[in-house]
């Protein structure tokens, strides 16, 4: 497998560059977990990094990647269908008009 050296910022592993496996598209992966054993014999603390560009590569394509700690951890997924209708409008702002037909006054 191939890996590739990836620093990491902030968090208790700031300033550490670690050999981070590459997956098939040859990225890191978008999270990386660091589990940490508790010394009393307590449950694991998982320290939650977030993969982010490094900086501009060649011909502006960014083609390196850094960790940045998350604190709050990994927001929770949320499914994207293609046919899921946006809370928000392209616009982004709600309609004004209300549902029915434009030109009905009662509704």
């Amino acid at each position: 497998m191939k890996s590739e050296d990836t620093p990491f910022e902030g968090g208790p592993m700031d300033g550490r560059v670690l050999p981070v496996l590459l997956g098939i598209t040859g990225h890191p992966p978008k999270t990386y977990r660091i589990p940490v054993p508790d010394p009393d014999g307590g449950p694991d603390t998982v320290l939650v990094y977030r993969r982010v560009p490094r900086g501009p590569g060649k011909a502006g394509l960014t083609n390196r990647w850094k960790y940045e700690y998350a604190p709050e951890g990994v927001p929770p997924r949320r499914l994207n269908w293609p046919w899921s209708k946006p809370d928000v409008p392209p616009s982004g702002k709600p309609d004004a008009t209300p549902p029915g037909k434009p030109d009905d006054a009662d509704g």
